[in-house]
């Protein structure tokens, strides 16, 4: 396994020539390219990565220390700057290494000034990545430096390429979900059979759901146990994409107290998720 990088920032890990991943540790250490035999599995809108005033749409983005927006301004004081929505990790410098013999890539952000200026804790996030012919896995760790308990939540947000919405088909779903664009409880079918006109909906899972595209003949699994067991699917038309992500926590849960996590001085929180493509 080799590393290639590239002018803009973007890091190239090899398997092989037809099984590949692009990371920018500059950009929130956001994974921008995964390639499974040929085959793109992301979608990333190039243009707008390349224009740095923009928010990325495409990859798979990391969230912390919140999962969408909050609806309170100055939440932890007013000697701090609110925080963006899907908080600050996906915007700032990661450092990385790799392991290439055990084919994993390691991610690290480690609060400094700039989070400080958000965030008034010092913590650390380790992510590690292992790279599989078809899979995915990630082991996130979350440590409290702090001398107080520390309010968190975390997420991934991936982007699949889909070859059209008329082709897809999720399956292993629970019945009801809350509709995220008016906090409504609605069954699950209902909003998924609206996915080409837009959908963003959150699901309490049981850590295994999945898509099947069968215009790309593949099936797309997201394996995200408790507490990381939150997914929320979200399309964006006419972008040819399903973002399918495992959170922590909903929006807001800083704030309502919902199944927020306050991590205790001294603590880890260890999460694990996976994506696991195969061929219909």
């Amino acid at each position: 396994m080799n590393l290639i990088t590239r002018y803009d920032g973007i890091y190239i890990f090899k398997k092989d020539e037809q099984n590949y991943i692009h990371f920018c540790p500059s950009r929130g250490g956001i994974i921008t390219k995964w390639v499974k035999n040929s085959q793109d599995i992301l979608y990333l809108d190039e243009e707008r990565f390349l224009n740095k005033s923009q928010s990325i749409r495409g990859g798979i983005p990391i969230l912390f220390p919140i999962c969408g927006g909050l609806s309170k301004s100055s939440f932890f004081g007013e000697k701090y700057l609110d925080l963006n929505q899907h908080g600050f990790a996906r915007d700032i410098i990661w450092q990385f290494a790799l392991d290439s013999k055990k084919k994993i890539l390691n991610l690290k952000l480690v609060s400094n000034k700039l989070t400080k200026e958000y965030y008034p804790f010092d913590f650390k996030l380790d992510i590690q990545i292992l790279f599989g012919i078809d899979t995915l896995e990630f082991t996130i760790n979350i440590v409290n430096f702090s001398r107080k308990k520390m309010p968190i939540n975390f997420g991934l947000h991936p982007y699949f390429n889909i070859s059209a919405f008329k082709n897809i088909q999720f399956i292993n779903y629970p019945l009801d979900c809350q509709n995220q664009q008016d906090n409504r409880l609605e069954p699950s079918n209902r909003l998924l059979e609206n996915i080409a006109n837009g959908v963003d909906l959150l699901m309490y899972s049981c850590g295994n759901i999945s898509f099947k595209d069968f215009g790309f003949n593949r099936q797309i699994t997201l394996i995200n146990p408790y507490p990381f067991d939150i997914s929320v699917i979200w399309s964006d038309p006419p972008r040819k994409m399903i973002c399918l992500e495992p959170w922590m926590s909903p929006r807001n849960s800083f704030i309502d107290g919902y199944r927020n996590i306050n991590l205790l001085p001294n603590k880890i929180q260890t999460l694990h998720a996976s994506i696991k493509v195969n061929n219909l």
